[in-house]
């Protein structure tokens, strides 16, 4: 059994946001990941750039530079690559836990499994779970849904040239995927249940979009939905007309969101609210689990995109603020 004070689950920016907090007020936290670090950032389209500002994405208080004025997908990973290494945040990556057991008369035991399947066991007195979502896309639940064709992820547009696209969801990755596939030769319908725009796209690229769609180079479909998905087609459903059409497709990226793994919180005992999301302290972030808290987006109530990174990078203020007002620190 390997004792910790504190066990962070998740290597994103938010849990190594709330590393840094910790060691602000002298605890060395050690941070379990199954994958690598900042996984979902490595997940974004490897052209992306940020919507927010680099000041807005900083943690620990060092400053993110950069000569753009919104901060790039690699910018970003070596940003957090190199402030985790330069503040020795204690890292095992691709570990995954597979279980937290509350223990009688405090604390908690954590079991994983590192990469080479060997099985370890932790002994920590507080849990932060800052776990993201992108293992839990948010499905449709329609028939071809689990074709090798769909994937809820996008990265690149290469391997897409020539091809018949369709695009499930209506906000900026889906809009940004668009433009990206249109330049590389792709055929683009993007399926939306919205009956206009989103007024989240980004101020800056939605007339670039609105003018190839009213070129007829990119097929938008508003207030409609796939409801099938064959090899060689989708079905799309008109929810004005109810009418419904086959559609040549040769791939479906369904950019339809995600959502936190709420399963492995509830298999600690944290509970959910009948809104589904789950229960926890505004001021604190402790969890209805005394010692277990959580940062970053799987604190988000309604949907995972509203936590990000500006926002849930403070979490870890509340958490120590909280850890050392109880006492439940130890410095060393």
């Amino acid at each position: 059994m390997i004792s910790e004070q504190i066990v962070i689950i998740g290597a994103g920016p938010c849990g190594l946001a709330a590393a840094l907090q910790l060691q602000a007020i002298g605890v060395n936290p050690l941070i379990i990941e199954k994958r690598n670090v900042v996984h979902s950032i490595s997940q974004y389209p490897t052209y992306m750039h940020f919507f927010s500002s680099p000041e807005l994405l900083e943690i620990g208080e060092i400053p993110f530079t950069t000569a753009n004025e919104k901060p790039s997908r690699l910018e970003a990973l070596n940003y957090y690559r190199n402030v985790s290494l330069r503040r020795n945040v204690r890292i095992n990556a691709y570990e995954t836990v597979t279980s937290v057991i509350p223990v009688q008369g405090g604390g908690f035991e954590l079991h994983t499994v590192d990469r080479y399947g060997e099985s370890l066991n932790y002994r920590a007195s507080a849990v932060i779970v800052a776990t993201g979502y992108f293992d839990h896309p948010n499905e449709l639940g329609i028939p071809g849904e689990q074709s090798d064709k769909v994937s809820h992820f996008f990265r690149e547009a290469h391997p897409y040239t020539g091809t018949n696209v369709a695009i499930i969801g209506g906000s900026n990755s889906a809009i940004d995927a668009a433009l990206e596939l249109e330049r590389v030769g792709a055929r683009v319908t993007v399926v939306y249940r919205g009956e206009q725009y989103s007024p989240s796209i980004k101020p800056w690229v939605r007339p670039t979009f609105e003018s190839l769609v009213g070129k007829g180079r990119i097929d938008m479909r508003f207030s409609s939905q796939i409801v099938e998905i064959g090899p060689r087609s989708v079905k799309v459903k008109d929810a004005l007309t109810e009418g419904t059409e086959h559609l040549p497709n040769d791939f479906v990226l369904a950019l339809t969101g995600f959502h936190p793994d709420r399963a492995f919180l509830t298999s600690i005992g944290v509970s959910i609210e009948p809104e589904g999301y789950p229960t926890f302290n505004d001021e604190t972030m402790e969890t209805n689990v005394p010692g277990v808290y959580l940062a970053g987006v799987v604190a988000s109530r309604r949907e995972a995109n509203e936590i990000f990174i500006e926002t849930g990078r403070f979490h870890g203020f509340k958490i120590a603020a909280h850890l050392m007002n109880e006492g439940c620190v130890n410095n060393r």
